[in-house]
C-alpha cells in the first residue's frame, strides 16, 4: 500500500490503515503526499497546533481540499475553526462565557436522562443498530438544547452533518430525512431552499454557502429569534452577551457558529460513540472489566477517544519557512496533522494498538491542542460517559450482531451501521 492511500477515502471503507501510518511515522514522520505534508508524529502534531504564528488556520482553511474559488475561501475564513488571532480569540472568548456553570449543569442532567431513555427504548428488543438507533440521537438532543432548537427540528442537523462530513460518501451526501410537515415554520422555510442533486447526481459543495442554503436560512432565522426572544439556552446567553469593548456576536457570526456546532459538534460524537462501542465489542475482556468496575469508565472513555479517533486530521498552512523533523517546509505549504497516527505513537503510548480501559489517561490529541482545542471536549465526555453508563446498566453483555458498515471518508472515522445484540 502506497503512502497516497492515507488520503484516499476508499481506503477507509475497510478501516484506518494503521500499519501504513505506523511505518510512515517511523520512517518519514513528515511525509509528502500529493500537494501536502502529512505530519504523523505526536510531538510534531503538538508543535504545529500550538504555533499558529507559523502554521495558520486562516490562510487556506483547515481542510485538505483547497476551496474552489477566492469567494469560497473568504466564506470558510468566517468560521471560528478557520480563524487566527485576534478574531479567533475574540469569538472563542464570547462563546466560552456563554457556557455558564448553570447552563452546563442543566445540560449534564438532561444528557444523563436522554442517554438512559435512548437505551431503555431498545432494551426489550434484544438487538438494535447502535449507530442509528442510539448514537445518532444523543448529540442531536444535546445540540438542540445548546441552541434552543425545537425538538421537532433537531433531525435537520442529522441531514446537514451527513451532507457536510459525508460528502465523499454517496449515501450521506444526499441525506434528506426530514419532511416539511414534521417541522416548525422556520424549518419549513429552510427546507424550501434545500438543494437537490444535479443531473450527475452530485450535490453542490457543502463547504460553500451556496451548498448549504437551508442550514443558513434556518440559522439566520434562529439567530434573529434568539436576539429578540432569548431563553435559557447557551446560544441565548451568547446572543445577549456584550464584551468589555461593547462588542457582541453578529447574526453572521451566529450563522457560522451554528454551522460549526450542528455539523462538527454533531458528527464527531456521532462517530465517537459507535467507535467506542466497537472498541469494547472487539475486546470483550475489556468490556467485562468495565462492567465489573465502573470507576474505570472515565479512563475508558479517554481510551475510546484515543483508540478510535473520530476526526483523523486537520490542515494548517505555513505562514513562513520552517523546519519540522528534518524536513524543510516552505511558506504557503499545506501541513496536515494526522491525529490517527499521533494517537498511536509508540513513543508516547505503550503498546499503542492495544485497547486497554485500565490505561492511565494519556496525552491523546483527539480534541486537538493549542488555541483551537475543541470547545466541546467536556460536553463530548459527558455524553460518552452517560451513554456507556446506560448501556452497562441496562443491556449487560453486548456483542456484535453483524459486520459494521464504515463511512467512506478520509476525514471522519465513522460507522454508519453497528448492529448489536444482547441477552
Amino acid at each position: 500500500m502506497s503512502s497516497a492511500a492515507i488520503a484516499d477515502p476508499d481506503t477507509y471503507v475497510s478501516g484506518v490503515p494503521y500499519e501504513l501510518l505506523a511505518q510512515l511515522r517511523r520512517e518519514t514522520p513528515v511525509t509528502r503526499i500529493g500537494d501536502f505534508w502529512a505530519v504523523l508524529r505526536h510531538s510534531d502534531v503538538r508543535h504545529v497546533l500550538r504555533n499558529p504564528q507559523t502554521f495558520s488556520s486562516q490562510l487556506g482553511g483547515t481542510q485538505i481540499r483547497d476551496p474552489a474559488t477566492a469567494e469560497d475561501l473568504r466564506y470558510v475564513r468566517r468560521m471560528m475553526l478557520n480563524m487566527d488571532a485576534p478574531d479567533h480569540g475574540r469569538l472563542r472568548g464570547l462563546l466560552t462565557k456563554a457556557f455558564t456553570p448553570r447552563a452546563i449543569g442543566r445540560l449534564t442532567e438532561r444528557i444523563e436522562g436522554w442517554a438512559h431513555g435512548l437505551v431503555a427504548s431498545v432494551a426489550d428488543r434484544g438487538e438494535c443498530d447502535f449507530a442509528k438507533d442510539i448514537a445518532a440521537d444523543l448529540p442531536l438532543l444535546t445540540l438542540a438544547e445548546v441552541f434552543g432548537v425545537p425538538e421537532r427540528d433537531r433531525r435537520l442537523m442529522f441531514d446537514w452533518s451527513n451532507r457536510v462530513i459525508g460528502y465523499q460518501d454517496p449515501e450521506y451526501a444526499v441525506s434528506a430525512t426530514v419532511r416539511p410537515e414534521d417541522v416548525t415554520e422556520i424549518a419549513r422555510a429552510a427546507l424550501a431552499v434545500r438543494p437537490s442533486p444535479g443531473p450527475d447526481g452530485a450535490m453542490p459543495d457543502p463547504r460553500t454557502r451556496a451548498g448549504m442554503p437551508d442550514l443558513y436560512a434556518y440559522a439566520n432565522a434562529l439567530g434573529e429569534h434568539k436576539r429578540a426572544h432569548p431563553g435559557d439556552d447557551v446560544m441565548s446567553n451568547l446572543m445577549r452577551h456584550v464584551d468589555d469593548e461593547g462588542g457582541r456576536v453578529s447574526i453572521d457570526e451566529f450563522e457560522n457558529l451554528f454551522w460549526l456546532f450542528s455539523v462538527a459538534g454533531n458528527e464527531t460524537l456521532r462517530n465517537g460513540l459507535p467507535g467506542g462501542m466497537f472498541a469494547l465489542l472487539s475486546h470483550p475482556e475489556q468490556y467485562r472489566t468495565l462492567r465489573e468496575d465502573r470507576s474505570l469508565l472515565p479512563g475508558a472513555v479517554e481510551e475510546m477517544l484515543r483508540w478510535w479517533t473520530p476526526v483523523m486530521h486537520f490542515r494548517r498552512t505555513a505562514l513562513t519557512g520552517t523546519r519540522l523533523s528534518d524536513v524543510d517546509i516552505k511558506a504557503g505549504d499545506k501541513v496536515v496533522v494526522w491525529f490517527s497516527a499521533a494517537n498511536r505513537d509508540e513513543t508516547v503510548f505503550d503498546d499503542p494498538d492495544a485497547f486497554d480501559v485500565t490505561r492511565a489517561p494519556g496525552d491523546h490529541l483527539t480534541f486537538g491542542h493549542g488555541p483551537h482545542f475543541c470547545l466541546g471536549a467536556q460536553l463530548a465526555r459527558v455524553q460518552m460517559r452517560a451513554l456507556f453508563t446506560a448501556v452497562l446498566d441496562q443491556l449487560g453483555e453486548v456483542r456484535l450482531a453483524a459486520d459494521p458498515v464504515r463511512l467512506r471518508s478520509n476525514f471522519q472515522n465513522g460507522l454508519k451501521s453497528l448492529p448489536i445484540r444482547w441477552d
